[in-house]
């Protein structure tokens, strides 16, 4: 999820200038992370 947020220009910065929009980003980052195990772990 770092290397995710990080590619995204999620920050620290991001989190304390708009905090909806960063919450927003990172609920995203952990769908696609859990999407990714998922397919890598269960579904192979």
């Amino acid at each position: 999820m770092k290397q995710m947020a990080e590619k995204q220009g999620v920050t620290e910065q991001l989190k304390m200038q708009d905090q909806m929009k960063w919450v927003g980003l990172m609920n995203g980052i952990k769908a696609c992370a859990e999407e990714i195990v998922l397919k890598e772990r269960v579904y192979m």
